[in-house]
């Protein structure tokens, strides 16, 4: 072989390899080392992986855990809520190739989903549809009740088996009474955390906010 073709076959190796070293497209990864727990994120809609609520906990849990985290670019087309149910098949999409760089790529065994508003809405989803996903808990912030399937908070989460952290702002009426629709689901596996008096996006509340996930966190690792 010619020295030529021999550099453009090593070329060809470590491009193949970053390719498949790569973060999904959009994505913001911070990297947990040796750790073997990685968290990825869902950002609410029409936003982005370094909006609020996402991006303190991504690094809040890096920084206090340890762990990887990979906050996702989900679907974010500036349209009404109701019409993103018809994409919840890309957003899963999404999800699995969240999962399958943390595991194939960082050689991670342990990933939490989380999701914020509408990205609660496609990760419990996510969940209560592929049950064999390899997730170990679901954290919800912020998510609602109303809009049928797929968007249904409260139906998504009654069919999700794996350990549940629901939390939410207790100034903003709907995350409210949305919260206390799903009283009922509470029990040793499904828990309940209100952040009082902040609103839909813990403005001003990013610190209570990610000190009470990151405990639940630890309670669960």
């Amino acid at each position: 072989m010619s020295r030529k073709a021999m550099f453009f076959g090593v070329m060809l190796l470590i491009c193949s390899h970053q390719a498949q070293a790569a973060s999904p497209p959009g994505s913001a990864y911070l990297d947990g080392n040796g750790s073997s727990h990685g968290l990825i994120l869902c950002h609410g809609r029409g936003k982005y992986p370094t909006w609020k609520v996402v991006n303190p906990l991504r690094k809040g849990v890096h920084a206090n855990l340890g762990w990887h985290t990979l906050s996702l670019q989900m679907p974010a087309e500036d349209k009404n809520w109701k019409k993103y149910a018809d994409d919840f098949p890309a957003a899963f999409e999404t999800i699995k190739q969240g999962i399958a760089f943390l595991r194939n790529q960082k050689g991670i065994t342990t990933i939490y989903l989380m999701g914020h508003s509408m990205g609660s809405r496609m990760a419990s989803a996510f969940v209560a549809e592929n049950l064999d996903s390899a997730i170990n808990g679901l954290i919800v912030a912020g998510i609602r009740n109303n809009g049928g399937y797929p968007l249904d908070g409260k139906q998504n989460l009654e069919r999700v088996s794996v350990p549940v952290l629901d939390i939410w702002g207790g100034g903003d009426s709907k995350d409210y009474d949305a919260a206390k629709e799903r009283e009922e689901l509470v029990s040793a596996t499904y828990t309940q955390v209100e952040i009082s008096g902040a609103n839909h996006k813990f403005d001003g509340d990013d610190d209570e906010f990610v000190t009470a996930v990151v405990s639940w966190l630890k309670a669960h690792q």
